[in-house]
């Protein structure tokens, strides 16, 4: 039995490399069973066999790193930097946060946090088209954003257009009171909550009065040319054949466009083919266009997410077996 202690710089390094209510420390602790973990103060006095210690300490060595550059650990850092690490993927992990995509309004550097975000990220770069296909809580629409806001402060692009279809989410919600503006926006709140984030809610409200941001459901997309721009196109599976082909001919010059979707996802009524299925179907392979798929280890969000995912994919598989 090995005995360290790992001293964190201030309180405020201790604070976020703990967590809040320690759960960074509880994560740790999960992922390392054989080792004991006890924070007193500035100071984090670990135990335990001599090799899990060696791999815990880089652990936290890596949570340091980030936190040094004000991208706050999380218990997904913990649970994917000791996969990488147990995998001897030390050097995969350097390229990873080695990558900043943009700067949030608070300052706040947004960085990949897997693989999977990281090959997507590269793809929006390299590519005039790319689609991210994969389940809630990988990051796709929050990254293409940070990727948009980049590319618009840099003035690379002359504007951001965000748009998806205004297809609910399996239940009615009847009439909604307001003018046309008022009625789509609880569609595109996601978006809006991704803009805010990067720019701040006051320059969001000035850059769309300049038509420099704008927020709109897909058929107004209809009959327009959009150059200079970074097209998003979020919840990609509730659009129809004719919508996604409608939507993919509006690109211009100088233009970017990205397509998100989940395709275990798909609300569109009357059993109507997704137009993301179909498009991965005939557009894979065409040169310029990228095709990025996540998986459950992408997910972000609360590592619970992560588990109904896995979950809900094993009980379809079982089903599919059975019939």
């Amino acid at each position: 039995m090995t005995e360290k202690r790992f001293i964190f710089s201030d309180p405020s390094e201790a604070r976020h490399l703990s967590g809040m209510h320690d759960e960074i420390v509880k994560a740790l602790q999960s992922e390392f069973p054989s080792c004991r973990l006890a924070a007193r103060g500035l100071d984090l006095f670990l135990s335990g066999p001599a090799e899990e210690l060696s791999v815990l300490e880089q652990v936290l060595l890596q949570l340091r790193g980030l936190n040094a550059e004000k991208v706050y650990p999380t218990t997904q850092h913990v649970r994917y930097i000791t996969k990488l690490l147990r995998e001897g993927k030390g050097k995969i992990l350097t390229a990873l946060y080695a990558d900043t995509v943009g700067i949030s309004a608070k300052g706040r550097l947004i960085k990949p946090k897997t693989t999977g975000q990281k090959r997507y990220v590269d793809s929006i770069r390299k590519n005039a088209v790319t689609f991210g296909i994969g389940p809630a809580g990988t990051g796709k629409t929050y990254l293409a954003v940070a990727l948009a806001a980049f590319y618009l402060k840099n003035r690379e692009v002359e504007r951001i257009i965000l748009t998806r279809p205004a297809v609910e989410a399996g239940e009615k919600l009847g009439f909604l009171p307001g003018d046309m503006q008022e009625k789509i926006d609880p569609y595109l709140r996601p978006l809006y909550d991704a803009l805010t984030d990067m720019f701040g809610f006051d320059l969001v409200q000035k850059m769309q009065v300049k038509n420099i941001i704008e927020v709109a459901p897909l058929a107004y997309m209809r009959g327009r040319t959009l150059e200079e721009a970074v097209i998003i196109l979020d919840e990609a599976q509730n659009t129809t054949c004719e919508q996604m082909k409608m939507f993919l001919t509006r690109m211009g010059n100088h233009s970017r466009m990205v397509i998100n979707g989940d395709i275990t996802q798909i609300d569109l009524p009357n059993r109507h083919k997704s137009g993301l299925v179909e498009a991965i179907d005939v557009l894979t392979g065409v040169q310029g266009i990228g095709m990025m798929y996540f998986t459950d280890e992408d997910v972000v969000r609360h590592d619970m997410v992560g588990r109904i995912i896995r979950a809900y994919e094993g009980f379809y598989k079982k089903e599919e077996e059975t019939l």
